[in-house]
């Protein structure tokens, strides 16, 4: 979301500007001004990402607001507004994003708005997906856990220590009570024992993650612990971080969602046999196919076939058993000529489903098989 302030010393000229950026759906007018004393007061208090600033202003002009404002936050837009074409050169200078003549058309305020998006969606990649080695603790989750400190593996002193952490980093931030703990981690011991060894191991978690620059991480309040870090990498954590903050795929973030696939090599915790963590592996799992089929949508679309081609098969390989996966990968095989290829792919599912589940592919799957013989 843009959020705006409007400055511009003509009351008209400025609602008429906080009028058309309100009928902007990604736009939010949070402020507008008659002066640029009164944005100087205020905009400590404001959190603002763009301001549309007019040039020509008495006391304090536009363009020594701007000056200030870089000064303040480099990372606010600036966007002249004026009458006055000639302003364009020292406004540029000021390395504003956008300059607006008035009086101002839709049409060309909407380039503008979608130029400060594809900025905004920049700074966020830089600012959030950072890459995994940018932090001293780095924790890997998927295929095996595993939690290294400056690159070299953290030793355990247990593994109940090490599952009590992998526990905590799956339910981060959130007070999980003692007894659900206890019910999850240690179910076949008898309750007071099972209440030693869970304070035992909490003892020993806090004192290798004090030695690791994380002093108090873990409270204990009401009955219920919280973890709470910050400044580590997560390969997990940064997978479901991308996703939530880039619910769109574009020409600027493929390469990202690329990376983020590639480093999916195995399920969540696949390799330590936590029963508690399945609901936490599907979940994500859910996630990837859902993303590899924006994917190959994204290839597809561009006609970039060897990357379709890519991620079809990839898809293929994680959901089996999915018709529509296979489907969709036997149609591609056809369009490219490649019949034979088309006819295995069948075949294999139809193998795979026999001897898992006995059961054969649905009709609308063997239908496009019957009519990739017939040509």
């Amino acid at each position: 979301m843009i959020r705006a302030i409007v400055v511009d010393d003509e009351q008209l000229a400025l609602r008429h500007m906080v009028k058309k950026l309100q009928s902007i759906m990604t736009v939010e007018v949070v402020g507008s001004f008659l002066n640029a004393r009164d944005v100087l007061k205020e905009m400590n208090n404001l959190d603002f990402n763009v301001v549309f600033l007019d040039i020509e202003m008495p006391g304090l002009s536009g363009l020594d607001l701007a000056d200030l404002i870089n000064d303040w936050n480099k990372d606010i837009f600036i966007v002249f507004v004026t009458a006055y074409r000639d302003y364009a050169v020292q406004a540029f200078e000021l390395h504003s994003i956008d300059y607006l003549l008035k009086p101002i058309m839709s049409e060309r305020l909407e380039k503008t708005i979608f130029r400060i998006q594809e900025q905004l969606e920049m700074q966020s990649l830089q600012k959030t997906d950072a890459p995994l080695t940018s932090n001293a603790l780095k924790i890997i989750c998927f295929k095996e856990f595993a939690v290294y400190y400056h690159n070299t593996p953290v030793k355990w002193k247990t593994g109940k220590v090490k599952e009590l952490f992998a526990f905590f980093i799956t339910n981060l931030q959130e007070p999980i009570h003692r007894d659900t703990i206890i019910e999850t981690l240690w179910h076949d011991v008898e309750y007071q024992k099972a209440k030693i060894q869970l304070h035992t191991s909490i003892s020993y978690l806090r004192k290798t993650l004090d030695s690791m620059g994380y002093p108090n991480a873990i409270t204990f309040s009401n009955g219920s612990y919280v973890l709470e870090i910050k400044n580590f990498q997560c390969d997990a954590h940064q997978f479901e971080q991308i996703i939530t903050n880039h619910p769109q795929i574009t020409d600027r973030n493929i390469d990202m969602f690329e990376d983020i696939v590639l480093h999916y090599n195995g399920d969540y915790l696949e390799n330590n046999g936590y029963e508690w963590a399945l609901v936490k592996a599907h979940a994500i799992r859910h996630k990837l196919l859902h993303l590899l089929q924006m994917m190959i949508d994204f290839f597809s679309d561009r006609d970039l076939l060897n990357k379709k081609q890519q991620y079809l098969q990839l898809l293929v390989s994680l959901n089996p058993y999915s018709e529509h996966a296979v489907q969709q990968l036997m149609r591609f095989y056809m369009e490219a000529g490649n019949r034979g290829e088309a006819v295995k792919v069948f075949h294999e599912m139809k193998d795979l489903l026999n001897e898992d589940l006995g059961i054969l592919p649905d009709q609308s799957t063997t239908e496009l098989y019957d009519s990739i013989l017939k040509g």
